[in-house]
């Protein structure tokens, strides 16, 4: 069995972050660990929310770790929320992979153009740094744009997500998966050279990307391929919005999937 540690921040009430990685990835057999960066009350789709930093905590417990001689296999990396963490995250790699672990980053900064509220081009700057260390990244089309300091287009074509897949290449040696590639009425993930399509639904829900890399982790780690594992992931998420509740607006009922089997 895979061991996974999985660096994030965790909202008490929401479903994303942690509260679908830890999940998602247990039920598919990865034994999975938790480095909380953030405790929330919820997460920022409510109307207010309370906020515990953990950065100062990590060392402590990297302390103990070292103590009891933990590895692990792979790591994925979800939201971070602070320059901070990034230097404790490579420190985690270093003194914490196993043989041939795997490093998975989704930057998870910013969509539609923009950051998220909270990040600055300093966190980017950060960003673009921790992923010379990563094996596979998934940023979206904003994320990429940012990286790459490429202005975001109202609207863009296939050979302008090749173009920004070259540039992301300048930056790290990890392959790259561009996920949210929606134009011509489609979306999907550009990997390699070559596009992967899907259904486009004509609802957007908070948390998919998290369930989308942590699927796609998942199906990657049992050994199947990119492209299959990019495939299974963009499935679960498209049932997991079509079987959410109208009146769900915080995220999907991704349980209703898991409970039925992947």
């Amino acid at each position: 069995m895979k061991r996974i540690l999985t660096m994030q921040d965790l909202s008490c009430v929401g479903q994303c972050s942690l509260t679908v990685a830890l999940p998602i990835l247990s039920a598919y057999g990865v034994e999975t660990c938790v480095l909380p960066t953030a405790v929330l009350s919820n997460h920022t789709m409510f109307n207010g929310w309370s906020y515990l930093d953990l950065t100062d905590k990590i060392p402590e417990i990297y302390e103990y770790w070292r103590k009891n001689n933990f590895k692990f296999d792979a790591f994925l990396l979800g939201y971070l929320g602070k320059s901070a963490l990034m230097d404790l995250a490579e420190r985690a790699f270093d003194d914490f992979s196993a043989d041939g672990a795997k490093i998975i980053i989704d930057p998870v900064f910013g969509d539609n153009g923009k950051l998220y509220g909270g990040f600055d081009l300093n966190y980017v700057a950060a960003m673009r740094k921790l992923l010379r260390r990563a094996d596979i990244i998934l940023p979206n089309v904003t994320e990429a744009c940012f990286l790459t300091d490429t202005p975001y287009p109202e609207n863009y074509d296939e050979d302008f997500v090749l173009k920004l897949k070259n540039k992301l290449k300048e930056l790290t040696d990890a392959e790259i998966i561009i996920t949210g590639v929606e134009f011509g009425g489609r979306i999907g993930e550009f990997m390699s050279v070559k596009f992967l399509w899907h259904e486009l639904l004509p609802s957007k829900k908070h948390g998919t990307g998290d369930i989308f890399a942590s699927v796609f982790t998942a199906h990657y780690l049992a050994g199947n391929s990119l492209e299959n594992a990019c495939d299974s992931a963009a499935e679960f998420v498209r049932e997991c919005i079509k079987q959410t509740d109208n009146d769900h607006f915080y995220g999907v009922q991704f349980e209703k999937i898991l409970k039925r089997g992947k």
